[in-house]
């Protein structure tokens, strides 16, 4: 069990991360964790990922009240997806949002990531849903996202970027990467052609791999 200064801590280093992959432009995205039944600690809107440090971060009720923050910082308004992830999913300890190039390009043109091309890609996310486009900061994005909840470990969001979520935050970080690692290489594969899927028992095996990991 981490500390909330190691948390703070791995927030900083995983929101570095998403800066220098260029997940995140200036002050994009955001990065929560669930710290026990109650309470999550969360990023600071208005500060880019990559120049983040432990102190900014803000300590939130599972309601969105903010129960900690340093003077001058204050949470993100799209806080409200990852509380609805944490209301849907009681396993779920930490959520990702960001802005990945080639992901992010395919929620533009309001395109899911569906086609099963490799083993891993199956195995790490299986299919990537779109939910609809809904007004940044409303209680349009929460309900947007909701109904993929059960089923899916990350999504996109229309005209936005993507979301990622898991047990915990480096796998919800690893989510966001396979994400963008799969999105790039559908749209590098589909350049040279229609990429051949995987069907059939192959595919059955996959997910049933994908399910007992979990």
């Amino acid at each position: 069990m981490f500390s909330e200064e190691e948390i703070k801590l791995q927030i900083c280093d995983i929101g570095k991360r998403m800066y220098s992959r260029n997940m995140v432009a200036a002050n994009d995205g955001n990065i929560s964790v669930k710290i026990n039944d109650n309470e999550i600690i969360c990023t600071p809107t208005g500060v880019s990922k990559g120049f983040m440090t432990p102190d900014m971060m803000c300590k939130l009720d599972l309601k969105g009240n903010v129960l900690e923050c340093k003077e001058g910082y204050k949470p993100s308004t799209e806080l409200k997806m990852h509380l609805r992830v944490y209301e849907k999913r009681t396993d779920v300890r930490a959520v990702v949002h960001a802005h990945p190039i080639y992901a992010t390009s395919y929620a533009v043109m309001g395109v899911p990531l569906t086609k099963h091309i490799t083993a891993e890609s199956v195995i790490s996310l299986g299919a990537v849903p779109l939910a609809k486009y809904a007004t940044p900061s409303t209680k349009e994005v929460p309900n947007s996202i909701e109904e993929y909840l059960a089923d899916y470990n990350a999504v996109l969001l229309e005209k936005h970027g993507a979301l990622s979520w898991a047990s915990n935050l480096e796998s919800a970080y690893f989510k966001m990467e396979s994400l963008e690692f799969y999105a790039e290489l559908l749209f590098k594969t589909s350049q040279l052609g229609n990429p051949k899927e995987l069907d059939g028992e192959a595919l059955e095996k996959l997910y049933e791999i994908k399910k007992q990991m979990r």
